[in-house]
């Protein structure tokens, strides 16, 4: 229960800096979360193979792209976004004024993989900390799942455990 609170209280902050994107890998998947249903959407870099962003929703629609495209943008910029199809991203380009292309066999296979690695770990958490919550906001999926990224990105920089902690603002002793 420690470490669910400590998660719930935890600001996100991002441990990679990614100099140059070349452009957004854009997907969601289904994942069960509960009882119910939710869309976890997911922004990857295609050189870097960083996950950009992530945003988790009721909901698969235009606005929804529309709104995870929009908070891509503000971070970084105005880059293409490659995607599988879906019907809601090329309006939601259109909107914003970006690029739309559809992905590459290459690209497919790592948005597969990103999904696939992000809803293992969103069921997993959904396993040990289950919402109990009749109609959850999902935000303490979304705490979790924003903790759980700056420390994959913390362990593939291969940073200590004191570097860590200062990073976080924690105390080593």
């Amino acid at each position: 229960m420690a470490v669910w609170k400590w998660v719930q209280r935890y600001e996100p902050r991002r441990i990679f800096d990614v100099r140059r994107i070349q452009a957004f890998l854009v997907d969601e998947t289904y994942v069960k979360i509960g009882s119910s249903e939710a869309w976890v959407w997911v922004a990857v870099e295609p050189v870097h193979r960083y996950i950009l962003g992530v945003y988790l929703s009721r909901h698969q629609n235009i606005l929804v792209a529309e709104i995870f495209l929009k908070s891509l943008v503000k971070k970084y910029g105005t880059h293409p976004v490659f995607t599988d199809g879906g019907t809601w991203y090329p309006e939601a380009c259109r909107t914003l004024g970006l690029e739309h292309r559809l992905h590459s066999d290459y690209s497919k296979s790592l948005m597969e993989r990103a999904n696939q690695y992000l809803k293992d770990r969103i069921e997993e958490f959904d396993d040990h900390y289950p919402c109990l919550k009749r109609e959850c906001d999902l935000a303490h999926v979304m705490n979790w799942l924003n903790f759980f990224l700056d420390m994959h990105y913390a362990r593939r920089k291969h940073m200590r455990f004191e570097e860590l902690a200062r990073f976080l603002g924690g105390d080593t002793a």
